[in-house]
């Protein structure tokens, strides 16, 4: 068989393959809002730009026979787009490659860019994810403690209404991947999945979810404030930015808290789930602040209420795990709780320095290659480039595990 020559066309479509492949979280999330950016996929985007993504309005339930008309409201979540990629050089010699032998190093270079946009998707989910379950510091190697985790998280998902429509997944580091193993090991039945689970050492799709294993997973570490030490400061609170007493000690960014006696509530019929409801810090916050930035907003009535009612004067605020402390957040996430997209690029003309240009789609992962050829080197350059962006369309719908 003849060598196939290592044309920009050809790397494209080679290099988005092997990126598809080599994506774990990036596979398992939400692709469908690509379709609302058509309008602008003939001249491709640049990075910055940001596209916003719909959420669907919310209505409350009309008791009788009078009509009571409500207002629609629509928010959106901004998506910003990001460009990245890797660079290859070639000598003259070396450019006359066949595809073949150029396939590791066109493996080696997407590995980076598929561990980057993994990385900064876990990265997100650890941020925006107000729910988390689990004892840090607990492998679940045991069939009792690994029930207690996927069951456990399907649960959070049910009392969010996360849909039961075989679009949840789970992704975990490989110490929460080896302990679920060990600990689920001779459970499954039929012998088919047990077998492959052997084989692999991977925990194989069941209990309700997909999985995947990724040293990406990210570890998150509490600020200094005792956990059950800081109180709300005045009532009938609600919003994204909630007044406190002056803490003591310093609280960071994604960990997680509650308030006494704030329930959270079920979307659909707003009743209590009787589990407190879970709140993510936006930001870090300094030692002595006297205010807390959470995700989601408080809201206690009307269509997108969440909670059972404002945290009372002086209740008192709960840190997730430990002062100072730290753990790995395996997210647990129905499919539409993060969106990526990956979008065009402008692609400049042959000619002028640019040998040729390509860009490819698969499965909907894009990718533009370029090269260019540098005369005084007598070196051809070729560049690997994705324009991508991450989103959190609706991180309610997510639970991660800490360990």
């Amino acid at each position: 068989m003849a060598n196939v020559l290592a044309t920009t066309a050809v790397v494209a479509k080679e290099a988005v393959a092997i990126l598809e492949n080599m994506l774990s979280f990036s596979k398992m999330v939400n692709r469908d809002w690509e379709d609302e950016f058509e309008e602008n996929m003939t001249r491709g985007y640049a990075p910055g730009q940001t596209v916003n993504i719909k959420r669907p309005p919310r209505y409350t339930y009309r008791e009788g026979r009078v009509a009571v008309p409500q207002s629609t409201i629509e928010s959106t979540i901004p998506l910003t787009l990001a460009q990245g990629g890797c660079d290859l050089q070639f000598t003259s010699a070396e450019r006359t490659l066949s595809l073949t032998k150029l396939e590791d190093k066109l493996t080696a270079a997407m590995a980076t860019v598929a561990n980057e946009i993994d990385r900064r998707g876990l990265e997100m989910a650890r941020y925006t994810s107000p729910n988390v379950i689990g004892t840090p510091g607990t492998p679940p190697n045991t069939q009792s403690l690994a029930l207690d985790v996927f069951l456990g998280v399907n649960q959070r998902m049910d009392e969010m209404a996360a849909p039961r429509d075989r679009r949840r997944g789970m992704v975990m580091n490989p110490a929460m991947n080896a302990a679920a193993v060990k600990g689920l090991a001779g459970m499954f039945n039929p012998q088919s999945t047990l077998d492959k689970q052997y084989r692999q050492a991977m925990m194989v799709d069941s209990l309700g979810l997909a999985y995947g294993m990724d040293q990406n997973v990210q570890v998150h570490t509490n600020g200094t404030q005792a956990v059950a030490s800081a109180t709300v400061s005045g009532a009938n609170q609600s919003g994204a930015t909630i007044a406190t007493a002056a803490l003591t000690g310093t609280m960071t960014k994604g960990s997680k808290i509650t308030f006494a006696n704030v329930f959270a509530v079920n979307p659909q019929s707003r009743q209590s789930t009787g589990v407190l409801a879970q709140f993510t810090l936006t930001a870090d916050v300094a030692s002595g602040a006297t205010s807390l930035p959470v995700s989601p907003a408080l809201v206690t009535s009307g269509a997108f209420q969440n909670v059972t009612a404002s945290p009372a004067n002086g209740a008192v605020i709960t840190i997730f795990g430990t002062a100072s402390g730290s753990y790995s957040f395996n997210p647990a996430f129905h499919k539409d709780a993060f969106t990526l997209a990956m979008v065009p690029m402008w692609a400049p003309a042959n000619g002028k320095g640019v040998v040729s240009v390509s860009q490819t789609e698969y499965k909907g992962f894009r990718v533009k290659v370029t090269e260019f050829y540098d005369g005084m080197g007598d070196v051809s350059i070729m560049r690997i480039d994705v324009l991508y962006g991450w989103a959190a369309s609706y991180p309610e719908l997510s639970c991660g595990y800490a360990l």
